[in-house]
């Protein structure tokens, strides 16, 4: 367990389909008092709003949410007119997120799923990923998921993300710890869990590796992160047929400044 692993060497297991955990990142999705999960629902109200009053969404057009969770973007945005497809892997996000729109009679679809394994083609205005989700791609799962995500979407679609940089790490560093429990997020029952991270500044990569030890056996969750600037994002869009059109601190479009912990992006479509 004290091993480094390779640049995003996967786990043992997954946070997002584990049965036990699944249900606990959920509440985390809803927990407006902490954003561990999710950003806070005025931050996210704040960031349809700005979408919507600058015109890069508008009502009738339709909306790719990729990592959708809970759907705490695609109800807002389903509310104010226009047609969400969500996808997501979290079961119980799902079922909450189609509760809700069930509730509201907004026509949301939901899809349980691999963003890798989208075939859609020609068929969005827009696409969004939000609170760096594409952070925890590798290079290559990266460049897989933006060639998937061009072709589904319209020519001159956009795509709205946000990621993280150098300087967020540096604030948020690595945990170095263990502890016992006889029930918690990680198991239901007694257990021991390891946190260790691993970082490598001359790649922008890091990884919190967490070992639970429990009746069941040793079960490794890995959480990797790749952190950008602007000019490496452009690079990359570049690459996968896109064009940076905006750059923002985040996605409620306030105006950039170096050396934030985030920043925001529109990119375009060159098709």
């Amino acid at each position: 367990l004290a091993r480094r692993p390779a640049p995003f060497e996967p786990g043992t297991a997954v946070i997002w389909t584990d049965p036990h955990i699944s249900p606990q990142l959920l509440a985390a999705h809803l927990d407006d008092t902490t954003e561990a999960a999710s950003r806070s629902a005025a931050v996210i109200d704040a960031t349809v709003a700005f979408w919507l009053s600058s015109g890069l969404v508008r009502p009738g057009m339709r909306l790719l949410d990729l990592g959708c969770g809970p759907g705490l973007y695609a109800i807002r945005l389903a509310r104010a007119g226009l047609r969400v497809t969500g996808l997501d892997q979290s079961e119980h996000s799902l079922a909450h997120a189609r509760a809700q729109a069930e509730a509201e009679g907004l026509a949301i679809e939901y899809r349980q799923m691999d963003f890798l394994e989208l075939d859609d083609q020609d068929t969005y205005d827009v696409a969004i990923q939000v609170y760096g989700e594409l952070n925890t791609f590798s290079d290559e799962a990266r460049d897989k998921l933006l060639s998937v995500v061009r072709r589904s979407l319209l020519p001159g679609g956009k795509l709205l993300l946000d990621l993280s940089t150098r300087a967020h790490r540096a604030r948020v560093g690595s945990q170095n710890r263990w502890w016992a429990a006889e029930g918690g997020f990680w198991s239901p029952g007694a257990h021991v869990v390891l946190e260790q991270g691993f970082d490598d500044p001359d790649r922008s990569l890091w990884v919190d590796q967490t070992a639970v030890l429990d009746a069941s056996g040793i079960r490794v969750f890995r959480n990797w992160f790749h952190d950008y600037e602007p000019d490496g994002a452009r690079a990359f869009l570049a690459a996968a047929g896109m064009q940076m059109q905006h750059l923002w601190n985040d996605l409620a479009g306030t105006p950039y400044q170096a050396g934030g912990e985030w920043f925001a992006l529109c990119a375009e479509v060159d098709k």
